[in-house]
């Protein structure tokens, strides 16, 4: 009979295990349950499903046609001007967006309703006056006609009645609110009120305000529409075509492979694969969805809890917005942003990436220890050669991506356009992942599908920055923030960390960031924090934002699958996470972190203590090292990983001085007493 075992004392029969092997392919997930469970977390999942067979290729014909359009204009064969390029994206996302989003939830989602169509036919009306008065529209930016103020009205309402649908009510109320602030003033504001305090300005009306939301590129169609007419639409397209030929399943089976038979394994292959999905799909819930359909029943069966297992996919999926190569789409704009190459922004960001995950790992790998687990057997794992026999070539596009980030001098768009094409040729070198004519047509579909839901809310930030450009609103915020912490950088580091969760609460992480960088970042600046240092703290809480209570989507869907309590799931996440919510502290404090003009020599020492930091947070956490760690030492490690955060020589030597303390102090206690567990 071959055992389970539990703890260093105890083993559990097979027969249990088979029970509850048995009970978890009982309720094994189907697609309509993935589906299902998609559209409950994530809105943007909620699309049509035509029955009409000539709706149906009308769509895929228009979608086909808006993923050659950005194809061809990355590949700088036909580049319109900037606003007729952008108003283009634009219109052609709202046409997508009223074809396949419902007005609402009792509207059918197998026909398109007779007031879509003209709200589709008024999207294509904006860029087509936009393309016939260009130079007169430029000539009159800022003394706009009376057509130029009925297009600019025309726009804003579509874009917010689209990210409506889209993505909530969250983001258009928030646009609304901006839109009123910007009319309230004295002077010249069309609602005649006086703002008292910072939030006081001159007002202004409503044809300078549609103006410049319409007719400039601080508006609607600013750099975050830039960016996801550009870099965005291009790495999703490359994300769709990799999907296809089938690199879901190699991120699987060779984190399978390697991690699958050590202890807590299971566990490790799902934090591996979510990571890797996440980094090429960018979007938490969908990667959840993904890969937690058939890790979270496989971790179960090894021992983990359901809000446990659950965490480990959510922690795992939201961090692949953080690693390079490809950080989803919120790191394009970013780079924007800051006015610095994408390569640069991924050297910054590779150490606290790693460091992150490796905080997850760690703590996987004490549970482990502490339950007794074991990893799955090795006979009913992929063998790493077979895997890299059938599926090792779909590396390749990986690795061209990198050397055409980092030293072939191409810009990010064609380096991004060239991998698509790349990623086509090599997936033809075997049949498994050969890619037939339908199959590419498939992901040009998917590619502008799945662009609709990040450049809508993009446009709609566009209506929130461009009041605060136009306000001075950023600038007397980051004032704002300054005086509540009180010139002190960790009360105004927190105060940030808390608007971001807050914020991001109730938006999709992009559109979070965008606006916490816009608002908070500034501050931080003020304080002297370098610019990409400042960006990188709010990008990070804006995507923590999914794993915390009490809006948590990406730890709810997990949960959804895991059949857990949400909300202790979410809080399992945050446990779970919580050295990445150290980090952004770490980074500010020690820029060296980030590589901010750092030796090499000088980067390997930061990454060191900074591992070792996590280390005994994870320590800290699980409460867990060769054997039960007792209440003191626990506050012993997190003093220890304080001191790390600071990048003085003394404070790095004391506190490598308490990781070696307790390290040797566990481990005699655990030859002396042998292993206690929980």
């Amino acid at each position: 009979m071959v055992w389970k075992k539990k703890t260093a004392d105890t083993a559990v029969p097979e027969e249990n295990a088979e029970a509850a092997a048995g009970e978890d392919r009982d309720k094994e997930i189907t697609e309509a349950d993935k589906q299902e469970l998609l559209e409950k977390f994530d809105k943007e999942s909620k699309t049509r499903t035509f029955v009409s067979p000539a709706v149906a290729m009308a769509y895929k014909i228009f979608a086909i046609l808006v993923t050659l359009y950005h194809l061809v204009f990355a590949s700088g064969f036909w580049m319109p001007e900037t606003l007729k390029h952008r108003s283009l994206h634009v219109s052609m996302i709202l046409i997508l967006a009223f074809a396949m989003y419902p007005a609402t939830k009792k509207a059918s989602r197998k026909i398109i309703a007779w007031y879509d169509y003209i709200l589709i036919a008024l999207s294509a009306a904006v860029p087509l006056y936009m393309w016939l008065d260009y130079f007169n529209i430029i000539n009159r930016a800022g003394k706009p006609n009376s057509m130029d103020v009925i297009i600019g009205t025309l726009l804003t309402l579509l874009v917010l009645e689209a990210t409506r649908r889209v993505c909530g009510m969250a983001l258009p109320i928030l646009g609304v609110i901006f839109i009123l602030y910007s009319l309230m003033g004295t002077k010249q504001g069309l609602i005649p009120v006086n703002i008292p305090g910072i939030f006081l300005h001159r007002g202004y009306t409503w044809q300078k305000l549609m103006s410049h939301f319409f007719a400039n590129t601080e508006g609607i169609y600013g750099s975050s529409v830039n960016v996801a007419s550009t870099y965005i639409f291009l790495f999703i397209a490359f994300g769709e075509i990799m999907n296809k030929c089938g690199m879901g399943k190699f991120f699987n089976d060779i984190a399978n492979a390697l991690a699958g038979g050590s202890k807590g394994g299971p566990a490790k292959v799902a934090v591996v694969a979510s990571g890797l999905l996440g980094m090429i799909n960018g979007a938490a819930v969908a990667v959840v969805v993904t890969t937690g359909s058939f890790t979270i029943p496989l971790m179960k069966k090894t021992g983990y809890d359901n809000e446990f297992s659950g965490a480990i996919v959510a922690t795992g999926s939201v961090g692949g917005q953080l690693m390079p190569p490809v950080m989803g789409a919120a790191a394009f704009i970013m780079a924007e942003t800051l006015g610095i190459k994408y390569s640069t922004l991924l050297v910054s960001a590779i150490i606290p990436a790693v460091i992150y995950y490796m905080g997850i790992l760690l703590q996987i790998q004490m549970r482990a220890e502490k339950m007794g687990m074991q990893g799955t057997p090795k006979d009913q794992l992929p063998k790493v050669g077979e895997v890299m026999k059938e599926y090792g070539h779909l590396a390749i596009p990986l690795v061209f991506l990198i050397y055409m980030l980092f030293f072939s001098g191409k810009t990010v768009i064609m380096a991004a356009f060239y991998t698509i094409l790349f990623t086509i040729v090599v997936a033809q070198l075997r049949p498994n992942t050969r890619m037939s004519l339908n199959d590419i047509i498939d992901a040009m579909v998917a590619s502008a599908k799945s662009t609709v839901s990040v450049a809508i809310a993009c446009a709609c930030v566009g209506i929130i920055v461009g009041v605060c450009s136009i306000t001075g609103f950023a600038l007397n915020m980051a004032s704002t923030i300054i005086q509540i912490g009180g010139q002190s950088l960790m009360f105004t580091l927190m105060f940030t960390m808390v608007t971001c969760m807050i914020l991001g609460m109730g938006l999709p992480s992009i559109p979070s960031y965008i606006i916490t960088s816009t608002i908070a970042a500034p501050a931080l600046v003020t304080l002297g924090i370098p610019p990409i240092a400042a960006h990188m703290f709010c990008f990070y809480f804006a995507m923590f934002a999914n794993l915390t209570p009490p809006v948590a989507l990406a730890a709810f869907a997990a949960a959804g699958i895991a059949g857990g309590s949400p909300m202790k799931t979410g809080w399992a996440s945050v446990k779970l996470a919580l050295a990445g919510f150290i980090l952004p502290y770490m980074f500010v404090y020690n820029t060296e972190l980030l590589l901010l003009d750092t030796p090499i020599a000088k980067g390997i020492q930061v990454a060191i203590t900074a591992a070792i930091g996590v280390f005994l947070i994870s320590v800290a956490v699980e409460g867990f090292l060769f054997r039960k760690v007792n209440a003191v030492l626990r506050i012993l490690c997190f003093a220890g990983a304080y001191l790390l955060i600071d990048s003085g020589l003394i404070t790095d030597i004391i506190g490598i001085a308490i990781c070696v303390g307790i390290v040797l102090l566990q481990k005699t206690m655990a030859k002396k007493h042998g292993t206690i567990v929980t």
